[in-house]
């Protein structure tokens, strides 16, 4: 094939040799590349904080003017950064469609076709014309196809386009989710491993990924329009491959170290990012702990007229415990006030006490901060390579604190959020890097017959799967979406976020085409024309992807991002 350029497991060594002609490197003072000064981002000489979102469907539009459509858009917004996929993985050439690497058998191909890098080439060279930014991520954690009676196909037996097995829904195009763009575990299965975490730890892989890796980085070294490599959009020890139990948070730190040192060899010009989801491990080992604090000198009044300043400290364990003790406290004595506090525990000598079940559930920290997922965000972006730090937010699909029993559940999960952000915040200011938020969403009730989480490949509340889906409405109300993310985008600007990008940008009139992610008729698995604004027999155009968070359908949501861009460039 013609438009395949084949390469085989070369040394990363000699592949860096034969791409890699010597650079001038920009100094970042003057760079029209984006850089870092301390905790801020720079370009040009001046800080630059921005709001953003997510768009990993964008190469694979069908033409480049809704492309250029769409980036005018989000430009017209205030938007300044848009998040995508650098990736498109598949292990069988599609007849239709956009893919960039073939990975099959032990080796990976590369497309540089129409249909191929060259509708990535599109967009970077688009988003300079709109002085847009982007953050390209370079695989996915996430492939969810069940591997078939739960063993692993032999890698040189017949190869389908579509995972059939029962559970699977393969009604949507191709790259419809963001989950079906290949990734670590399509390189799992076409290897022939058996666990997830050995992306990260095979030789054979790991070659392959970077080799793969260099073609791509390459192509856009001197554009000014590449704000980072993002490694990995949400790497950890699993997925729906199951890990090994060697997996530990220094296996994902060590990956991130050799494939940022592997591009910094290429790319000597634009950030590098991990794309973790901000997960911590405050008692783990560290491979590239922070320089010690001084040993602290004895107390002492300040002079007079002196302020004392505090110095960054990353979060703790003990910090973590204190502060949601605190903060049950303040609203258990908030309920009583109000009167509507429930007496828990039991009563002994007529004072209420409470159980030993209840004073354990305070004692752990919790996997987001245990290091279960096998991550640490804080060791992550201590790495020398790794320029800036990133976490997400996505209350529908993940628990960021325990449940207050005197809050509503809506109250809960905007100030877990809250809580999350200034966590991560102080995590980034004790490393010294900037930090990004780089994908918060909630799941409206318009939204959830769509709603695909990251890790599945069907709709758990769409009404044709649901078993009470005419008792039970899933989701929070559009006003309540637009006053969290107004809250959290708030949250984020005052809390020195360098940017804070929102999952996902909707868009409509887009030309659809049959086999496509744009294809006739496909308007998310609900096929709801009310909650899409476009019937679903037009044959013409189409609507982007959405897996239950696009923000079509709800204008609060732009202007709460429209606000913020105003607010964060006064901040």
């Amino acid at each position: 094939m013609s438009f395949l350029f084949l390469f085989f497991l070369l040394s990363p060594i000699v592949l860096v040799a034969l791409t890699n002609p010597s650079r001038m490197t920009v100094k970042r003072h003057d760079s029209p590349f984006v850089g870092t000064d301390g905790t801020s981002f720079t370009v040009n000489g001046s800080n630059f904080r921005y709001i953003g979102t997510n768009a990993y469907w964008l190469p694979a539009l069908n033409t480049n003017e809704d492309i250029w459509h769409t980036l005018g858009n989000i430009s017209a917004l205030g938007v300044k950064v848009v998040r995508l996929w650098a990736f498109n993985d598949v292990d069988i050439v599609p007849i239709n469609g956009t893919w960039f690497q073939l990975v099959r058998n032990g080796t990976v191909s590369i497309n540089d076709s129409p249909n191929g890098l060259q509708k990535l080439d599109t967009v970077v060279q688009m988003a300079e014309k709109y002085g847009l930014y982007l953050i390209l991520s370079l695989t996915n954690n996430w492939y969810p196809l069940p591997l078939l009676n739960s063993t692993l196909k032999p890698v040189d037996s017949a190869i389908v386009t579509r995972d059939v097995t029962p559970g699977t829904n393969n009604s949507l195009p191709r790259n419809y989710l963001s989950n079906d763009y290949g990734g670590m575990d399509l390189y799992v299965r076409q290897f022939g491993l058996e666990t997830h975490d050995q992306f990260y730890t095979n030789p054979s892989v790991l070659n392959a990924f970077m080799n793969s890796t260099t073609q791509v980085v390459s192509r856009y070294v001197n554009s000014p329009a590449v704000f980072s490599w993002e490694l990995a959009n949400d790497p950890r020890c699993n997925s729906t491959i199951p890990s090994s139990p060697s997996c530990t948070t220094e296996t994902i730190t060590q990956w991130h170290a050799t494939v940022a040192a592997h591009i910094r060899s290429i790319d000597p010009n634009h950030l590098i990012s991990a794309g973790t989801s901000g997960f911590m491990c405050t008692d783990c080992p560290k491979l590239y702990p922070l320089n010690p604090a001084p040993a602290p000198a004895p107390s002492a009044a300040p002079a007079t007229g002196k302020r004392k300043r505090s110095k960054a400290v990353p979060v703790t364990t003990e910090q973590i415990l204190r502060e949601r003790a605190e903060s049950r406290r303040r609203t258990r004595e908030a309920a009583k006030i109000a009167g509507t506090l429930e007496q828990d525990g039991i009563r002994i000598r007529g004072r209420w006490m409470s159980t030993a079940t209840r004073r354990q559930e305070t004692q752990s920290v919790g996997s987001n901060y245990d290091g279960s997922y096998g991550v640490d965000s804080q060791d992550i972006m201590n790495i020398p390579s790794i320029g800036f730090g990133s976490f997400m937010l996505f209350p529908d699909q993940q628990s960021y604190s325990p449940t207050d029993p005197y809050l509503n559940s809506y109250t809960n999960m905007l100030n877990s959020g809250i809580d999350w952000i200034h966590k991560q915040a102080q995590s980034g200011a004790a490393v010294g890097k900037p930090l990004a938020l780089t994908g918060f969403g909630l799941v409206t009730q318009g939204n959830a017959a769509d709603f695909v989480p990251f890790n599945m490949t069907t709709a758990p509340y769409a009404p044709r799967i649901s078993s009470n889906s005419s008792s039970s409405t899933y989701g929070v109300t559009n006003q309540q979406q637009t006053d969290a993310y107004s809250t959290w985008l708030n949250t984020g600007i005052t809390a020195g976020l360098g940017g804070i990008v929102e999952y996902q940008w909707g868009q409509t009139n887009l030309t659809a085409e049959t086999g496509t992610t744009i294809s006739p008729g496909v308007t998310g698995i609900s096929q709801n024309s009310q909650t899409t604004s476009i019937s679903p027999n037009d044959d013409t155009t189409g609507i982007s992807p959405n897996d239950g968070y696009s923000n079509i359908g709800n204008d609060g949501v732009q202007q709460a991002m429209g606000t913020a861009t105003q607010n964060i460039a006064a901040d």
